[in-house]
């Protein structure tokens, strides 16, 4: 845990940590995030569902969902000291994400996921949330913290729900109802007894959208994914080869999924991001597929430079794209790009193998 903790601790009363928490919430709006809260370190309950959900093997070839053993839900394993978790939340909607399905109904654009459109979202957060640790230290002295963006085992939505940030939603995400799912979550795991926000309440009542929606039926079942069916899963945290029944399924997606947010009522009330840095790219921004599948590797790697998509690599991306090909109309552009795409050197067996997957598809028509 990054400070000294001793050096203060005993001089906080419960008034100073009171009038704290305040401040706390006034920096944090003053630095960007869009809602704050602070919750302890309990999550027994969550920490029962996740251990369940691992069980049934649900969690994939994601092996670090238990790797950490307890660590994940239990704060202060993970940072010893940890006696509040302090949850920010940060829009990144785009202006026009309520056209967003629009986009998934042209199978020649490559849809991206709205969330890596902008900067990754990593580095905003962490710089943000270092801002307002050091903040605390300048009022406070030396305290006892770390910083955490989806970078460590961390419940991040279930702390966030346990601080008030919103409620957990039938598809997994976390929903507020006056914005929707459609923001990023970061952690302050600190060392200080502040007071606690009140947990929020579910709102989702019969409403099943996200279930109906999902094209791979990865909601398994109110508030439970597998994330061997989810098509974030399969573009994103999978490594090898996509399993050819969910193949035709991905549509146009190349990197991550959005449909179960895009039908969810909650997101009519969603909020245009303030930050400059999520405003999506223009290279990356619904393309056709062509086009973005004929990049080399070079041009793969300076077109997503500072961004999410870049963690993939260029064999998943090309993987991705080879799907979404296969599942256009057939046409003489797509097969001469995909015979182009597989004489490339340094292709790997995965990558090409989704290739030749597609080129059947559109040499041999059903």
């Amino acid at each position: 845990m990054t400070g000294t903790p001793e050096r203060s601790q005993s001089k906080l009363t419960e008034l100073d940590l009171r009038s704290l928490a305040i401040e706390i919430k006034r920096w944090a709006k003053e630095l960007g995030f869009d809602d704050v809260g602070i919750t302890d370190t309990d999550l027994k309950t969550h920490e029962a569902r996740l251990n369940n959900w691992i069980a049934q093997g649900m969690h994939g070839e994601m092996d670090y969902m238990h790797k950490h053993g307890t660590k994940r839900t239990r704060p202060e394993e993970l940072v010893e000291g940890t006696k509040r978790v302090i949850s920010v939340r940060m829009d990144y909607a785009p202006s026009d994400i309520k056209q967003a399905e629009t986009y998934l109904s042209k199978p020649k654009i490559g849809y991206v996921s709205r969330y890596a459109l902008g900067r990754d979202y990593h580095k905003v957060l962490r710089n943000r949330l270092k801002h307002l640790a050091k903040k605390i230290n300048d009022r406070i002295g030396e305290f006892g913290y770390r910083v955490f963006t989806d970078s460590a085992p961390v419940m991040e939505k279930a702390l966030a729900e346990k601080a008030g940030l919103g409620w957990i939603g039938k598809h997994s995400n976390l929903l507020h109802s006056k914005t929707g799912s459609w923001f990023f979550l970061g952690e302050l795991y600190v060392d200080l007894a502040l007071p606690i926000d009140k947990a929020a309440t579910n709102h989702c009542g019969t409403c099943t959208s996200c279930i109906a929606s999902c094209p791979t039926q990865a909601i398994v079942g109110p508030y439970q994914v597998d994330a061997r069916r989810c098509i974030s899963y399969l573009t994103i945290e999978l490594k090898g080869s996509i399993p050819v029944e969910f193949r035709p399924m991905i549509g146009n997606r190349i990197y991550g999924c959005d449909d179960c947010q895009i039908v969810c009522p909650w997101n009519k009330f969603a909020q245009t991001t303030k930050e400059k840095d999520f405003t999506p790219r223009d290279n990356l921004t619904d393309r056709e597929l062509v086009e973005l599948f004929n990049w080399t590797e070079n041009e793969f790697l300076k077109s997503t430079e500072g961004s999410a998509i870049r963690r993939i690599g260029y064999q998943a991306w090309i993987r991705n794209i080879a799907v979404a090909l296969g599942n256009i109309a057939p046409s003489i552009e797509i097969i001469a790009a995909l015979k182009n795409k597989a004489v490339e050197l340094n292709l790997s067996p995965m990558a090409l193998e989704h290739i030749n997957w597609a080129l059947e598809r559109h040499e041999n028509p059903r």
